[in-house]
């Protein structure tokens, strides 16, 4: 059968953003489905989890599968940083997880096929997901549960048109090396549109970017991987910042530093940069104790580790019991932004994570926890200026994983600036939208928090 014929994607995605949209009746179908859908979470002691076990000798949790995942020690030696050494829990995940979003033609408009989904830790309850979120436990339903609706489309991709496919990491300070397959499939076929489901236009995802804990982690990072509109935006920049912001994303425009420069530095930082990281018992952990059924910094600080029972309507499995990370505060997540020769340039910083696959990956301007620093001697750059801004462009509080963070949110800033920053500084510099798309293509350069950021400023372009 001959593949039908497309209009460019790049003219398809930003016809979609900039499609008219119904705030009303996207609010109206989130109440409807949240009114039937539930799950209630309560606090247990993590050796009262059923299904999980705690090893002998070691302390590790494990579920009994010996799948889905298993909480572990990672000490870390980092010379050279003000804290060159330390030891946390960590959530060791290997497996693969599927994040994928179907898309399909509706009047020459593409619209996304989305799941109001009910995650433990989500902290607003019900939050905008893909299409398909799924352990590879999950989707070969190790947990018995009941099959994933749409996961074939996924599973195989033949047939169909990909318009992303790629591994992508999660939190480094958090997961020891979790990849996740991030994909965006387009089928011309009809698709059943399952109870909780519904077709969004890019438009109308862009204008919940500002609801608080309503567009959840892992349809961003999913989001953030399609390409820009590009020049097919144009008649959205609406002031001289939507015009820069347009200009940033056009591939004609130059930035200060070529995309080969960016790479080089990338690299130049991976290689200087001597991590080490080895997972181990979580018995003894100096720093750390497990008393009244947690495990807690003995600062008080960081995170801590807690269990919970879970039950739930609507779900593959009905009941589950498991451990999860409870972080401490509301995080700062925030990008810098500045007008440099009439283009929008987004200053980033090039961060090492003790969890990363490749050592260090390209990160907001400020990503921390304000609190946590009063157990660690620097505070971070720029986060003074972020916080006593008035020149904001995007603000609002985001959920981060539910499926393993408890009650994880950051504020999500986007701030105009105008900082200077010297060409060869050796932590940050000034990229371009086009120049994050080019690197969006592959795996491991762009972290999960910079690709959430990344969404929201180009949901800026959606406003009115």
């Amino acid at each position: 059968m001959t593949a039908p014929t497309r209009r460019p994607t790049q003219t398809r995605l930003a016809e979609s953003m900039l499609a008219p949209r119904d705030a009303d009746a996207v609010h109206a179908w989130l109440t409807r489905t949240a009114e039937h859908s539930w799950m209630t979470v309560e606090r247990v002691p993590l050796d009262g989890l059923a299904g999980w076990l705690t090893e002998p000798g070691t302390g590790n949790l494990r579920h009994h599968t010996g799948r889905f995942f298993s909480v572990e020690a990672l000490a870390v030696d980092l010379p050279g940083t003000p804290v060159p050494h330390w030891s946390q829990p960590i959530i060791n995940q290997p497996e693969i997880g599927i994040l994928g979003i179907l898309v399909r033609e509706f009047d020459g408009v593409l619209h996304f096929l989305m799941q109001a989904k009910h995650e433990p830790g989500n902290a607003n309850g019900l939050q905008l997901s893909p299409t398909v979120q799924a352990t590879r436990s999950n989707y070969t339903r190790v947990h018995q549960g009941k099959p994933i609706p749409y996961l074939e489309h996924f599973r195989d991709t033949s047939g169909h048109h990909v318009l992303v496919d790629i591994r992508q990491s999660e939190q480094g300070a958090w997961f020891y090396r979790k990849r996740n397959r991030n994909m965006v499939v387009e089928v011309d076929g009809e698709v059943e549109v399952r109870e909780g489901f519904r077709w969004f236009t890019l438009g109308e995802i862009a204008g919940l970017m500002t609801v608080p804990d309503l567009v959840n982690m892992d349809a961003r990072t999913v989001l953030a991987c399609l390409p820009g509109g590009g020049a097919a935006l144009a008649r959205a920049a609406a002031d001289p910042f939507g015009e820069a912001l347009v200009r940033s994303g056009d591939p004609a425009t130059p930035g200060v530093h070529t995309t080969g420069e960016v790479l080089s530095w990338i690299t130049e930082v991976r290689t200087r940069t001597d991590l080490r990281a080895s997972l181990g018992p979580l018995a003894g952990l100096p720093d750390w104790t497990r008393e009244n059924g947690v495990i807690a910094h003995r600062g008080g600080g960081f995170f801590t580790v807690v269990g919970v029972d879970v039950r739930a309507g609507g779900r593959e499995v009905g009941t589950w019991s498991q451990p999860m990370i409870e972080p401490v505060g509301t995080g700062v997540i925030a990008f810098l932004v500045k007008e440099i020769g009439g283009v929008l340039h987004v200053l980033t910083h090039a961060r090492t994570e003790a969890g990363y696959a490749d050592v260090t990956e390209l990160a907001p301007t400020v990503q921390c926890v304000p609190e946590t620093h009063d157990h660690l001697p620097v505070r971070p750059r720029f986060l003074d200026e972020v916080l006593g801004s008035t020149r904001i462009r995007f603000d609002a509080v985001l959920s981060e994983e539910g499926g393993r963070f408890l009650g994880a949110r950051n504020r999500y800033l986007v701030v105009e600036t105008d900082a200077e920053v010297a060409r060869d500084d050796p932590e940050y510099r000034w990229l371009t939208l086009h120049q994050y798309e080019e690197l969006l293509r592959h795996s491991f350069y762009v972290n999960i928090q910079a690709r959430s950021l990344l969404l929201c400023l180009r949901s800026l372009l959606a406003r009115g």
